[in-house]
């Protein structure tokens, strides 16, 4: 009898297969598809020798992420490549805002009456910021806080609505920035915690930038795939599990799989019915002639840009989506474009370039033009370079991944309490109605985004039960 089977090579899965395995414990991994990845994968999605990065591209919270800080990844091939800035937010006068390693860099990006307000903001948790991000990534409470002060103090801060964070700022500079980043989990602007969201964005990349990996964002999965492999772990792929008898006996179960799904493979029920889902995505892959030909100079030394004239705007694409059930006319966008540091994305003098804005859950609509004329405003001329393009619509986001559930690439609607308390209201979200049984998806706190801390959580609630025992 193994310990452990986890169900799902996604970058959660993974983690928590390390982790347990670190301590001992014999495990398998099943995975559906025929690879490994989930959100984290790397594919010719254009033309040969294009390697785009389906979901995940840009990692800020995974160079941050304390569980793979903790792992050898750089042994296992995993390398961050950054460009000069993390992020920049282009405005239609030919200028932007940018989220520099440097604090003083992005508050002169905001204008000189909200340099100081933003410095005001984010210096005083710097100096804490391992600490904060552990504890912040722990919530529900799986472990002690280390510095329960400063968390305290994010939490006051973090917890209102973004709208709150935003008064602090006079000019629009710094207001569309920061809705900008609230977006980047497809939260309401005037939602519970999104203060917190933006804050972690901002603070993740004054503290280690917002990189790509080498080669694409397979090389996460990689690098953890071959770092449990040297462990004993083993890795089972082409491996759809439909209920608990398909898999090998064992002492505990961890899926990094949707609510949803878990609760039909095992036989759960109405067990998650309150789980909601979010809008869906609609996403772009290019190849590209050459480089974005931004207007700002700044959009064009970053690997992420984000585009929304302001935050009215943004928070009207937002609101399109998320609850009047139509497609924006001016999607808000987020852009990586990763061939700008990483040469080994495309052939010699061509680029990839990965944009995506959000639609409705299960949208079967075309984005295409609506995308485009966005890029065009800011990027003049950007048509005249596609190469190629692949788009992916909702049904297609979650054809390639069932954690996916009508487009929702964070797994989950992020609004609410379910913004921390999340698949349930409980302070044990990690187990389930079986006492064998866990879940470690992006479901789970503290959410979405490649960086393990979900499958890292659930590790600590399996390895207490098979102690115990």
């Amino acid at each position: 009898m193994l310990d452990v089977v986890v169900v799902g090579a996604g970058p959660n899965g993974l983690t928590a297969a390390v982790e347990l395995a670190r301590r001992g414990f014999s495990v398998a991994v099943f995975e559906a598809r025929d690879t490994i990845g989930g959100g984290a994968r790397t594919e010719e999605l254009t033309l040969p020798g294009f390697w785009h990065d389906p979901c995940s591209a840009a990692h800020p919270l995974g160079i941050n992420s304390p569980a793979f800080r903790a792992m050898p990844l750089e042994r296992y091939g995993l390398e961050w490549l950054h460009a000069d800035l993390p992020m920049a937010h282009p405005f239609s006068d030919g200028t932007a805002a940018v989220l520099a390693r440097s604090v003083g860099e992005t508050a002169a990006s905001f204008g000189p009456r909200d340099a100081g307000p933003y410095r005001r903001l984010v210096e005083p948790f710097l100096p804490r910021w391992d600490a904060l991000v552990r504890d912040f990534m722990s919530l529900p409470l799986t472990a002690l806080p280390r510095d329960p002060v400063t968390l305290a103090r994010f939490g006051l801060v973090g917890l209102p609505p973004s709208t709150w964070l935003m008064r602090r700022f006079r000019d629009e500079r710094a207001k569309t920035l920061f809705a900008g980043l609230v977006a980047h989990v497809m939260a309401p602007l005037g939602g519970f915690a999104t203060g917190a969201i933006a804050l972690v964005f901002a603070l993740a990349a004054h503290a280690r930038g917002w990189p790509v990996a080498r080669g694409g964002s397979q090389s996460v999965s990689d690098a953890l795939a071959a770092y449990l492999k040297d462990l004993g772990g083993t890795i089972h792929t082409g491996y759809e599990v439909k209920r608990l008898d398909d898999l090998p006996p064992a002492r505990a179960y961890v899926f990094d799989t949707s609510p949803t799904a878990l609760a039909r493979i095992a036989g759960f029920g109405n067990h998650y019915a309150n789980f909601r889902y979010g809008p869906g995505v609609f996403k772009i892959d290019y190849a590209l002639d050459g480089p974005v030909p931004w207007t700002a100079p700044e959009a064009r030394r970053a690997t992420t840009v984000q585009i929304g004239a302001d935050s009215t705007e943004i928070g009207t694409a937002l609101r399109a989506a998320s609850r009047e059930g139509r497609a924006p006319e001016k999607p808000f966008l987020i852009t990586v474009q990763p061939s700008v540091v990483d040469p080994t994305r495309a052939p010699a003098g061509k680029h990839v370039f990965w944009a995506y804005g959000h639609v409705p859950s299960g949208w079967t609509g075309d984005l295409t033009d609506a995308v485009e004329r966005q890029l065009e405003r800011f990027a003049p001329g950007f048509r005249d370079l596609v190469l190629a393009r692949a788009t992916a619509g909702p049904p297609e986001i979650a054809a390639r991944n069932a954690n996916y559930v009508g487009g929702d690439i964070a797994s989950g609607a992020v609004s609410g309490l379910q913004t921390l308390l999340r698949p349930k209201l409980s302070l044990f979200p990690y187990g389930t109605p079986h006492p064998a049984v866990f879940i470690c998806s992006s479901a789970t706190p503290p959410g979405p985004g490649v960086h393990g801390m979900s499958g890292h959580n659930a590790a600590k609630a399996v390895w207490r039960r098979l102690r115990r025992t």
